[in-house]
């Protein structure tokens, strides 16, 4: 199981690169077309909406997977070690399911939807189904994300923190 975490972090973490870099280059062509050679670029914007949206959500994947995520742990750390366990297994059960219902379900529904009315990106020209996309794959990845930590959490053992791959 590590070995599969660690590859999807890797995909994950390279991706996110890859697209962080694509929103700066955007934002910087943005700037100097439109103060520096006076003709903006009509497509720019668009771009950088829609990469701010796939970083959003696949970032949030890994922020979940880093353990980056906004956590309150006021009370669990008081608890006994026991009840911090069970605590942590319903509360990974509650984000896997909310990952897989509102997430990949939900955000399937939404790409099916604008798949089938054909709706476009007016500035891109492509389908905004494609962009809609990012919310379903990062569903997928924080319900891959919960399970195996479940997986970790009934069985007692740690599962390799992202830092280490």
């Amino acid at each position: 199981m590590n070995k599969t975490v660690f590859w999807v972090d890797q995909i994950l973490r390279r991706t996110l690169m890859v697209l962080m870099a694509s929103i700066v280059l955007v934002v910087c062509w943005q700037v100097l077309s439109r103060f520096v050679l006076g003709e903006p670029s009509s497509m720019t914007e668009e771009i950088a909406r829609c990469l701010l949206l796939w970083i959003g959500m696949l970032g949030a994947a890994f922020a979940y997977r880093t353990g980056q995520h906004l956590g309150l742990d006021i009370l669990t750390r008081k608890m006994p070690a026991i009840w911090q366990q069970r605590v942590a297994l319903v509360l990974t059960a509650a984000v896997v399911m909310f990952a897989l219902a509102a997430m990949v379900v939900g955000g399937g529904q939404l790409v099916l939807l604008t798949y089938q009315l054909d709706q476009m990106s007016a500035a891109l020209g492509i389908r905004v189904s494609w962009i809609y996309l990012a919310l379903p794959l990062s569903g997928l990845l924080i319900a891959f994300y919960g399970l195996c930590q479940l997986r970790c959490l009934w069985q007692k053992i740690e599962l390799t923190p992202a830092e280490d791959c």
